[in-house]
């Protein structure tokens, strides 16, 4: 078994969301190996996270639950995830 790369996009509730606090709630909830911001339109916001964890089989809901469980966050969409 080795790890897998999940990539997730975590759309705030609104542009006044402080992305800067919603980083450090998300790398309480989860250990980020990457984030970036991603413009959506309308001076809204994504965080484009990359998490990297052991191929357990669990999936992903576990992950996505915690993350939508932050104040402030509307969605959490898996892009991808990929076997490294």
């Amino acid at each position: 078994m080795g790890d897998v790369a999940i990539s997730l996009k975590v759309v705030p509730d609104s542009p006044e969301v402080d992305l800067e606090k919603l980083k450090e709630e998300i790398g309480k909830k989860v250990k980020v190996d990457d984030i970036k911001e991603e413009p959506i339109g309308f001076g809204l916001k994504a965080l484009k996270i990359l998490v990297v964890v052991p191929d357990s089989g669990g999936g992903t809901d576990e992950i996505e639950r915690s993350l939508e469980e932050i104040e402030g966050v509307s969605s959490v969409i898996v892009e991808g995830v990929t076997l490294i």
